[in-house]
Formats: structure tokens, sequence, C-alpha cells
């Protein structure tokens, strides 16, 4: 029977960049982005955009924030990214107007191969459209196509694609319900009030 020898393991087709762009936007991320303190979310789009992401108005971004390549990130217009999140795009990461990426929320587009001796790397885009919600802690794998105004609940693990206005829960995440909306916002005598 075959074994796994990963001192056969090759990236070298990998490219993300040159070393130096790759070496800067390390101390830029340890500094800023993956610091503890409140950096002005104002800062920290501009500092996207600099290394080459594509960057939205109005987009909140919460401390401790990973990033592995900017230049793979396109966020659309009044988008959260929560803290702890991380966004490991070694390919490209496309996140939509209004979404929500929760606190924790791992965006994660490489992958090995584990039918390979040697574990070749694969990589895959993942794109979350507008008004999604990547609930706290989940994981959302190469590949995927999260639609409109999907939920993905705390915890969860996704991969594929989704239907539009659903709700996805679970390890794998499996659809429980559609996703609907209100029409119009509660009025203060609406909202939950400690008893």
């Amino acid at each position: 029977m075959t074994k796994v020898d990963l001192s056969r393991f090759d990236n070298a087709w990998y490219r993300p960049g040159p070393v130096f762009k790759r070496v800067l936007w390390m101390l830029v991320n340890a500094w800023i982005f993956k610091s503890d303190l409140p950096y002005p979310s104002a800062l920290k789009a501009a500092l996207l955009r600099l290394f080459g992401a594509r960057v939205g108005q109005g987009v909140v971004i919460k401390p401790n924030v990973n990033i592995k390549y900017p230049w793979f990130l396109s966020i659309g217009d009044f988008t959260w990214i929560g803290e702890g999140a991380w966004i490991d795009n070694l390919a490209q990461v496309t996140i939509g107007a209004h979404a929500c990426i929760s606190q924790g929320a791992y965006l994660l587009t490489g992958n090995h191969d584990y039918t390979s001796p040697s574990f070749d790397l694969m990589v895959g885009p993942i794109v979350i459209t507008d008004g999604a919600w990547i609930g706290a802690k989940s994981i959302v794998l190469p590949g995927t196509e999260i639609a409109s105004h999907v939920v993905v609940a705390a915890g969860s693990v996704i991969g594929g694609k989704t239907e539009p206005y659903s709700i996805y829960r679970g390890c794998p995440a499996q659809w429980v319900r559609q996703r609907v909306l209100r029409t119009t916002e509660p009025s203060v005598a609406q909202v939950s009030q400690p008893s």
C-alpha cells in the first residue's frame, strides 16, 4: 500500500506575489490587522487598497483579523469583518455588500489532495454574495459559493453551492429553512426587553 511522503511535497507552482510584497504585508498584517488595538476601519480599508484589495465604502474591520493576501480580496460596501476572523485567501475571496463575517469565522481557500502521496496543494476561490451572514466560528471551504442572503449558523462547516435566502447549519452544513426578512423594522416596544 502506498504511503504519504511529505518530503516530496512541492508547491513551487504556487506563486502568490513577489517576496518583498508578501513580507511587507506580513508586517502590516501583524502590526495593524492582527492587533487587539482598535485601529480605525478606514485605515485598514486604505491599507488593504494599497496592497491591491478592492474594498467598498463603509466596511467595518474589527481587531485581530488575519488576511493572508489582500491582492486576492474583494469586499463590498457596508460589509462587516468580525473580530478574530481569518481570511486565508491563497485564492480569490470575494465578499459582497452588506455581508457579515462573524467573530472567528475562517474562510479557507487552500487544501491538500489526500489521494496524492506528496500531499499536493489545491486552492479554490470563495464567493460570498450580498447580504450573507457567516456565523461565528464557521468554516467556509475552498470553492464555496454562498448565495444572496444566506445564513451559515455559528460553528458550521460549509462547502459547495448554496440556495439564496436560506439558512444552513451543522458539520457538514445542511439546509435548514428559508431566511425570511421582515419588511419593516421592529418598534422599540417589539424589541426584546429584560423581564
